[in-house]
């Protein structure tokens, strides 16, 4: 299956500077980065591997990725 990549690098490739530079200065910014990719490595895992999840516990473990690159991306803008 071809799986399209979700990395933050290729959501938001215009702020890899300030994500790296957010990361190294706030540890809750960095704790959020690290359970965004904790999150979309689970969600590539069953895309890819056809793993047994529901469809629901599926959905919900892709809202959660959502959720999280929304917070992500509140805390770029605030400190753009």
């Amino acid at each position: 299956m071809n799986v399209d990549p979700h990395d933050l690098d290729h959501e938001f490739p215009e702020y890899r500077e300030a994500i790296m530079q957010l990361k190294a200065a706030d540890t809750q910014f960095a704790d959020l980065v690290a359970d965004y990719h904790r999150v979309n490595r689970e969600v590539q895992r069953a895309e890819e591997n056809d793993l047994p999840l529901s469809d629901r516990a599926f959905e919900d473990l892709k809202k959660h990725r959502l959720k999280l690159k929304d917070a992500i991306y509140a805390q770029l803008a605030r400190k753009k």
